[in-house]
């Protein structure tokens, strides 16, 4: 039997934890990207998968060379990549547009647009025929939210990334989609927003289970599409 095999860049946070899980469940093998030595020690922990299913790796995906380097790794340990969930992202509130220093801004491309470029550009010549990209945009990309410019800037562009990219790849039976939450409820979260209520935050494995779909055969017809995952956030 051929295991399908899924990359998840930023995978060993709350949504990454809960879609490797499903993947699990359903045969895959993993290629997980990290940066927070902790995280990655319970993703280890939680999943307990063997070598042989599992490539776990420190990788800033903000850096073209390490990300390159993972995608070929991923493809030699595993064979072609059959699904991409690129989750590495970040975010900075705050600011309106004439308050935004570059450091801010370049931080936000960085993390949210420059590493879902990177991630796409070096998993495509790695995947299989019929394979499913999937990117996190982001509601605020869409009304402007103000007070986070450089964030919804960044986000917006993942968006024309993806729908890019859709048309792109679309004569090598390719699909790329992108889920477009407005908040996650993470400890991480509710830590960066104390006072907030979170009782209609969406949990990680609720948007798992959208992100698990769209990255499935069953969602074979879908591409260049953003997906609402807000629910009533």
């Amino acid at each position: 039997m051929t295991h399908p095999v899924a990359v998840i860049t930023g995978g060993t946070g709350g949504l990454g934890t809960a879609l490797a899980t499903r993947f699990v469940a359903r045969g895959y093998r993993l290629a997980v990207t990290y940066l927070v030595p902790d995280e990655a020690a319970a993703f280890e922990a939680d999943l307990d998968l063997d070598d042989d299913r599992l490539l776990l790796k420190r990788v800033n995906a903000t850096e073209a060379s390490e990300i390159d380097a993972f995608m070929r790794e991923a493809r030699t340990r595993f064979g072609s990549i059959d699904a991409l969930a690129g989750l590495v992202g970040g975010w900075a509130g705050g600011r309106d547009v004439v308050d935004t220093d570059d450091v801010r801004f370049e931080r936000m491309i960085d993390l949210n647009l420059r590493s879902a470029f990177y991630t796409v550009r070096a998993a495509i010549p790695h995947m299989s025929n019929g394979g499913r990209i999937l990117l996190v945009g982001s509601r605020a990309s869409l009304d402007g939210a103000p007070g986070q410019a450089a964030f919804n800037i960044a986000k917006a562009g993942v968006v024309a990334l993806a729908t890019t990219a859709a048309q792109e790849v679309e004569h090598a039976g390719i699909a790329v989609n992108v889920i477009m939450p407005s908040v996650i409820d993470t400890p991480t979260t509710r830590a960066t927003l104390p006072y907030a209520d979170y009782v209609d935050w969406p949990t990680p494995e609720e948007i798992a289970s959208v992100a698990e779909f769209m990255l499935s055969d069953a969602s074979s017809v879908i591409s260049g599409a953003t997906i609402p995952v807000y629910g009533r956030a």
